[in-house]
């Protein structure tokens, strides 16, 4: 199972890594359309800040155990969202991906659980857009006034954080931002490759740097602003879901890589380990049996 997870944990990584840019990317651009359109006191739905009576949770958690802490952790951080929420007297609701999740939601009587959703063997655009397609018309027609993911962000094979992330409405500052108002876009991203080292598997480490502009691009638009940012936002909600998805689906798969080779390095103390004692054992056995020859054969040759 490790082996299979640091096959499957490459292109899982490079798939995050290649998302990043453009996901960012189009979250300025979207910033940048709808200040324009508020300049020209455009009302755009889907950018909306207005008061907050209903959130939803898109929880994405694995579709396999054997993974360490990784789905306990983002669950616990799910629950504490919710406990958060209701404390301030906000009612929530869950978009639970993963079969995992959705075996865990279904046991919490207590959760109101808008849908269930079962993930693939490797994420795919198709699977964000039947997600954002539901989401879609909960934030148009005012029955959620605010949509946040919960998904766990690949850091590297070793560490994976889970995180809130605010999908809608656009947020204010043209960046990916978490609830606490800190950027997920990082500076620089760590690309591993799996290499084998004296017959064990080994990681190489690479940096890659992301430009940044240090000025905002001067937009001029041929149509009306407002259609241009409505025939983008689904672009936006399906490439903001499949970064999740995509973050998740690595950090699951390096966490199984490092579960099953803890579990490995314990399998091989135990065994080391029983062993030893079963040597013992066997050698104490040996041991008194050839005291027991050897008391013998002294008793006969006294009684001689």
């Amino acid at each position: 199972m490790k082996l299979v997870a640091a096959a499957k944990v490459r292109r899982a990584q490079e798939a995050v890594i290649n998302d990043r840019p453009f996901a960012k990317s189009l979250v300025e651009m979207l910033y940048s359309i709808n200040e324009q359109c508020q300049v020209d006191d455009v009302e755009v739905p889907l950018t909306a800040v207005g008061p907050v009576k209903r959130v939803s949770l898109i929880v994405f958690t694995g579709e396999r155990g054997l993974c360490g802490g990784f789905n306990n952790a983002i669950l616990k951080k799910a629950e504490v969202r919710m406990a958060k929420l209701r404390n301030l007297g906000l009612d929530c609701s869950v978009i639970s991906v993963g079969k995992k999740g959705n075996a865990y939601f279904r046991r919490r009587s207590n959760v109101n659980v808008d849908r269930f959703v079962e993930g693939e063997s490797f994420p795919t655009s198709k699977e964000a857009q039947v997600i954002a397609y539901y989401v879609f018309p909960l934030f148009l027609t005012e029955e959620v006034d605010k949509v946040e993911l919960l998904y766990t962000k690949f850091v590297s094979l070793i560490k994976s954080d889970p995180v809130v992330h605010t999908l809608l409405p656009l947020s204010a500052k043209g960046e990916v931002r978490g609830v606490n108002g800190m950027s997920f876009d990082a500076g620089d991203d760590e690309f591993f490759r799996l290499t084998t080292k004296g017959g064990k598997l080994a990681v190489e480490r690479d940096h890659i740097t992301v430009r940044k502009n240090a000025m905002l691009p001067n937009y001029q638009f041929e149509q009306d602003p407002a259609h241009i940012l409505d025939a983008l936002m689904p672009l936006y909600l399906n490439s903001q879901i499949l970064r999740a998805l995509q973050e998740s689906y690595a950090s699951e798969l390096a966490s199984r890589m490092n579960a099953m080779s803890n579990a490995t390095d314990n399998a091989d103390e135990l065994k080391k380990s029983l062993s030893m004692t079963y040597n013992r054992q066997r050698q104490a056995k040996i041991t008194g049996e050839i005291l027991e020859i050897v008391a013998g054969a002294e008793a006969l040759r006294q009684s001689d």
